[in-house]
């Protein structure tokens, strides 16, 4: 019996007809000594395009109706591949995520897959197709609504695949040689990292790496799923492998540099935390906001501090709904922030080290946060290309 192989191909890697035939003659030669589950996301900027579609029609798109919209832009780039696939002699067959078993919570935007039932999945595999999988949505087995996982969520789809099935490996497929030390297009002196392990990579996709979607690295840790993350066009042989225990010993340094473009910073006039991030959900479900990613909160006497992130569309959504709050403050300033992961436990060197790059460059932190393997400045957006590049000569 082959070897099974879950594959996900990002937007970039699918932009446009050309590209999906490359990807699927990549497919059909690989298809010969594996079987495959090839997870797609949407063509090129798909899922940007019909968000802004949707904002020209409504103030307010109910989360059910984008859910309902954003699928569209996989379930697009699957029938596309399975076309090519075909047309090359290699059977193959495209599932959306509901078609596929892919079962969720009840939440619309960015859903939890809380169950796997591939049963069309796997009777596709024993006839020897080669099954592709559109990316991010699923369905809830209550509401029987369909659901999308959240930006990003495609790397998701597949490593809850690849767990269900047990396969060798998940391969993510990128436009990009390999997971990077920072952002190659601000530092051009960025290294690729050949070995991390799920803690690292966890730590660095939840403070802002776009690699892969940070849920799907915490899905891989529970479920000891191997990842690859490389290019789409070459062997898979020089990208970044992810898997137990590697760099577990390595003694204390810096190893990657990541950062969130957009932080708000929101006061609530309640002085109960709990209840300030209980009203802030209250008001973005009657909003049909999706909630954003909780970064920090600051307990002080008289108010509470919350710093919030996500993608742009969110962002300028919660933008323009607090500026009519009488709850809620938003500082005028946009944030971002910048995190140095480091392998082990962060010593006192490293934040210090930090704190004088930036008084070196003449940068201003409104903010330190600490964790167990990264340092993260919270600075003045304007400032977030010159923090990048003057902390990147940690590494």
């Amino acid at each position: 019996m082959k070897p099974l192989i879950v594959q996900k191909y990002g937007g970039a890697t699918l932009a446009d007809p050309e590209k999906i035939k490359a990807v699927s003659a990549r497919v059909a030669k690989q298809a010969k000594d594996n079987s495959l589950i090839v997870v797609v996301s949407a063509m090129g900027k798909t899922t940007n395009s019909l968000i802004d579609l949707a904002s020209q029609v409504s103030a307010h798109p109910q989360r059910r109706e984008m859910d309902m919209l954003l699928t569209v832009g996989e379930r697009i780039s699957m029938s596309l591949v399975s076309m090519a696939l075909n047309d090359q002699g290699c059977k193959a067959i495209s599932f959306t995520g509901s078609q596929a078993g892919i079962f969720t919570d009840d939440s619309h935007v960015n859903a939890f897959i809380k169950d796997v039932k591939a049963f069309r999945v796997e009777e596709a595999l024993k006839s020897e197709k080669v099954v592709i999988l559109a990316g991010f949505q699923g369905v809830s087995p209550t509401t029987k609504e369909i659901t999308t996982l959240g930006r990003g969520g495609s790397d998701t789809s597949a490593v809850a695949m690849a767990a269900a099935f047990n396969a060798e490996r998940c391969e993510i497929l990128k436009d990009v040689p390999a997971v990077f030390s920072a952002d190659p297009n601000i530092v051009k002196t960025a290294k690729p990292l050949q070995e991390l392990n799920y803690d690292q990579l966890m730590e660095m996709t939840f403070w802002g790496a776009k690699v892969l979607h940070y849920r799907s690295v915490e899905l891989a840790k529970v479920r000891d799923v191997t990842l690859y993350i490389g290019p789409a066009s070459n062997k898979t042989s020089d990208g970044t492998l992810v898997k137990k225990g590697l760099n577990m010993f390595e003694s204390c340094k810096a190893l990657s540099l990541n950062s969130h473009e957009t932080v708000l910073e929101i006061r609530s006039q309640e002085k109960n935390t709990a209840k300030a991030l209980k009203q802030l959900q209250d008001l973005f479900e009657e909003k049909q906001i999706a909630f954003p990613q909780l970064l920090h909160c600051e307990i002080n006497k008289d108010h509470a501090e919350i710093l919030l992130t996500g993608p742009q569309e969110i962002m300028g959504a919660v933008k323009r709904e607090l500026q009519s709050q009488k709850n809620f403050t938003l500082h005028p300033q946009d944030y971002s922030t910048v995190t140095l992961t480091c392998t082990g436990a962060t010593s006192p060197e490293i934040p210090q080290q930090v704190l004088e790059k930036m008084d070196k460059a003449q940068l201003q932190a409104h903010k330190l946060i600490m964790s167990a393997m990264s340092v993260t400045v919270v600075i003045d957006a304007s400032t977030r290309k010159q923090t990048v590049e003057a902390l990147h000569t940690l590494i």
